[in-house]
């Protein structure tokens, strides 16, 4: 007699055709249904792709800002931006006689120190709230942003735990090799 034929290996699997469901984009402001090419496209287009990246740079802009030495980087940018604005205000027109109009660089009454501000984790969104500790677990400007991105990161979860259970049945069923004595 010989070795049983492996046939639940060379069949292909039941639903490896079926189509894709067609998703909503992450992007705020875009959020257009899409038929994704890969199970973890996130966005419709190549023009929402090129948003989310520009809005991570941002992101990473503002977290940046927020350190001392980007602090001192920002400080020092302001400065020469200034400079250049008397040189040219300087080449344009003759000062003014009256030295009582108010002097450039003023800056505005100080806010209260107990908030500071974040900026919406949703792709795309640029909105900056107030959060009232530094320690606070707030990461979305409004509760449709936050359901934007649960809704994808559940999805993708949901993908990868099929994806790992998938590996095991393969490695399972190329473990028990039948006995051929």
């Amino acid at each position: 007699m010989g070795p049983p034929s492996f046939h639940l290996l060379s069949r292909p699997r039941q639903g490896a055709h079926r189509p894709r469901r067609s998703r909503r984009c992450l992007l705020k402001g875009c959020e257009r249904p899409f038929t994704p090419s890969h199970p973890q496209v996130r966005y419709c287009s190549e023009a929402c792709r090129r948003g989310a990246r520009a809005w991570r740079r941002w992101q990473a802009s503002q977290r940046y800002r927020t350190t001392p030495h980007g602090k001192e980087r920002r400080r020092a940018q302001q400065c020469r931006y200034r400079q250049r604005c008397r040189e040219r205000q300087a080449a344009k027109r003759p000062p003014p006689a009256d030295t009582s109009l108010p002097r450039e660089g003023q800056r505005p009454a100080s806010t209260d120190e107990n908030f500071s501000t974040r900026s919406c984790d949703r792709p795309g969104c640029f909105a900056v709230f107030v959060v009232t500790s530094a320690l606070a677990g707030r990461r979305f400007c409004s509760w449709l942003c936050r359901l934007a991105l649960r809704r994808v990161l559940d999805r993708e979860a949901r993908y990868r735990h099929r994806r790992r259970r998938w590996r095991c049945e393969r490695v399972t069923r190329r473990c028990h090799r039948p006995d051929t004595s």
